[in-house]
């Protein structure tokens, strides 16, 4: 047997006579197989985890071989010794007749070939990649390969060494060219087992941690199972012609989220916005293999199937192969699931329904689930509610009337939420909310916006100082939309607050909010002394200074003794801030609650530091502006960071 017995290179004559000889040993010319009836071959002993088990999947099985050349284990010693022999065989004439050996072989019996070169793909070797390539370059059998390695791949639950050789032997057939042709037929289901294996992967606590899966394709040794799993998947869509998929998901970090046990269904979710943009032609074929990967007790192949169900809705052809009904009934249905991760992509296709034009109808249904979401206490539900009604807002005939009314009990909160990105969000939708309803701000219709508008002026000035960055320029940019819509001409004021935390330019914008909401100067001061107890030292130093400006600017008359007197108390507290910034800030500001309570001809009701012998002499005396250095709370620069010292 040549498989047993290593001894020189036999010649290409050799080779080509064997070929012939297989062929003639079942009574056929070379040429196409014939479609009679086959017998089931026999397992090979220690091989039974490559078959798959019945029921696992829908995926037909591939039909059983003939056995020829006096069985499988005849079929696989050849299949060996050409792999014996491939390394020492000279190039031309005798490698070319050894690899039609080999796919004379797997035309008749690709199970066993496949069987038999499985494991001599571990570690990887060049002999073995080269079998596989010339495989895959054979139209006539590359398709039945690629199925024998499905199969190996499905049924080898739990058996790693056999899965990781299947896994690298799929990357190595599909990373030649015009490969994937014979995938027609099977592609989403292929594409789906890998992404799920990913996902299968990611919760294995025996998998290997490799962080080397985002590296270029075709770069150096796979190094684990997610490694060939991953290179396996950029291997199917550049093959087919869809190489801006892989760009997308390597610009956006796809990959990296896609082997991360707490990061693959966003990498899912990437992938499939990637196709919808750059691969639709196989978007009906995965819609529908995913159907009944929905009900999957499986969760890793249920949650991924949900992942990219809901990243395809985003495409309107393909989400037009249901019923609007039936796909609302579903999102629904997730949402009252106890888990948050199915909760949380139940929210994401209600947002990605929400920019259909034709969900109108549906606004009964899908508002209250968003509006719902605001009050869960996953940050990532919440986001997703928030965008999916920012995507609301987007689409013609907007609600903005209604969602100002529903959203002014919730907003409050949201604005001042611990979360970073709930604060940026919230701040962000009403920022949208103002845009499209900038028409009817304009003539002074819109009445639940507007109050609205002015119940969070408060909270958006002051997060122009918020620590968080994302918050900050959230806030700029809808104090911008404000100032566009309701005329205000303060944008200059604004951007200086923003960027140069101007205690002149805060002041202008005081001066004239007093002047044009005198109504509102009780609840602006409020709301103000909630900030007092931030934990943020600039939050605490910018509500001191905004409530100074207030006061300042404020008539005497607009201030009852009531709120005078607890301002007093907060704001005398901050004193003995641990902060300086704040304790000199708070000092100014109660000299300017001293000086309103002088011109109320009301004495103070104690003596203030600073105010020694405070007395009152006329009705309205005048009040000099309160003096506030400007901010300490600066963003860090960024100079240091590029090898270079600040300016001066």
């Amino acid at each position: 047997m040549w498989g047993r017995a290593r001894g020189p290179p036999v010649g290409a004559l050799t080779l080509t006579a064997l070929a012939e000889g297989i062929r003639a040993s079942q009574g056929r010319p070379l040429g196409p197989p014939s479609t009679g009836p086959q017998t089931k071959p026999e397992v090979e002993s220690g091989r039974a985890a490559l078959i798959p088990t019945a029921g696992r999947e829908s995926f037909p099985r591939p039909p059983a071989q003939e056995p020829a050349l006096g069985g499988p284990h005849q079929v696989r010693g050849l299949v060996r010794g050409l792999l014996a022999q491939a390394p020492r065989l000279a190039e031309g004439r005798p490698r070319r007749a050894a690899l039609r050996v080999l796919s004379t072989l797997a035309l008749e019996h690709s199970q066993d070939v496949v069987c038999a070169l499985l494991p001599c793909s571990l570690p990887p070797d060049r002999a073995a990649a080269e079998l596989w390539r010339s495989l895959s370059r054979n139209q006539r059998v590359n398709g039945q390969v690629l199925v024998q390695l499905l199969w190996a791949l499905k049924g080898s639950a739990g058996a790693q060494l056999e899965a990781l050789a299947a896994t690298h032997a799929l990357g190595e057939m599909l990373a030649v060219s015009g490969c994937v042709g014979a995938t027609r037929g099977f592609y989403p289901h292929l594409l789906l087992v890998l992404v799920t294996q990913l996902h299968e992967l990611a919760w294995d606590p025996c998998a290997p941690d490799t962080p080397k899966v985002w590296a270029p394709s075709r770069q150096g040794p796979l190094h684990s199972h997610s490694s060939c799993t991953v290179e396996a998947l950029k291997a199917l869509l550049t093959g087919d012609g869809c190489r801006m998929v892989v760009t997308c998901m390597e610009q956006a970090g796809g990959w990296r989220r896609l082997v991360g046990a707490h990061t693959h269904l966003e990498g899912v979710l990437l992938l499939a916005s990637a196709m919808v943009a750059h691969a639709d032609h196989h978007l009906r074929g995965l819609f529908a293999e995913l159907l009944p990967r929905l009900r999957s007790s499986d969760d890793a192949q249920r949650l991924t199937a949900m992942a990219f169900f809901t990243g395809l809705l985003q495409s309107r052809p393909t989400a037009r192969l249901l019923r609007e009904e039936v796909i609302l009934a579903r999102l629904r249905t997730w949402q009252g699931d106890p888990e948050p991760t199915v909760r949380w992509l139940g929210l994401l296709g209600l947002g990605h329904l929400a920019l259909n034009r034709g969900k109108v109808r549906h606004e009964s249904t899908l508002l209250p689930a968003l509006l719902g979401a605001l009050g869960e206490g996953d940050a990532r539900l919440v986001g997703a509610a928030l965008e999916a009604l920012r995507r609301v807002l987007l689409r013609p005939r907007a609600p903005v009337r209604l969602l100002s009314t529903e959203l002014r009990p919730r907003l409050p909160a949201l604005l001042d939420d611990a979360r970073d990105s709930v604060r940026a969000s919230a701040v962000g939708l009403l920022g949208t909310l103002v845009q499209r309803g900038r028409a009817g701000l304009r003539v002074g219709l819109r009445g639940p916006l507007r109050k609205l508008v002015l119940q969070s002026l408060v909270p958006l000035l002051l997060r122009l100082y918020d620590p968080g960055r994302d918050t900050a320029e959230s806030s700029e940019w809808t104090l911008a939309r404000c100032d566009q819509a309701l005329r205000w001409g303060l944008l200059e004021e604004m951007v200086t607050v923003a960027h140069c935390n101007s205690p002149e330019a805060l002041s202008r914008i005081c001066h004239y909010l007093v002047q044009w909401y005198p109504r509102h100067v009780p609840s602006f001061l409020s709301q103000t002394q909630g900030y007092l107890q931030s934990p943020q030292d600039p939050m605490r130093r910018a509500a001191v200074m905004l409530i100074g400006f207030l006061v300042h600017h404020s008539s005497p008359s607009r201030v009852n003794r009531d709120l005078l007197d607890r301002l007093f108390q907060d704001v005398g507290q901050l004193q003995r801030d641990p902060e300086p910034a704040v304790v000199a800030a708070a000092h100014a500001s109660t000299q300017q609650l001293a000086l309103l309570a002088q011109a109320q001809h009301r004495p103070c009701h104690r003596r203030l530091p600073g105010l020694p012998g405070l007395r009152q002499r006329h009705a309205h005396p005048a009040r000099p502006p309160p003096a506030y250095a400007h901010s300490l709370f600066q963003h860090q620069s960024l100079a240091g960071h590029w090898g270079c010292s600040g300016p001066g």
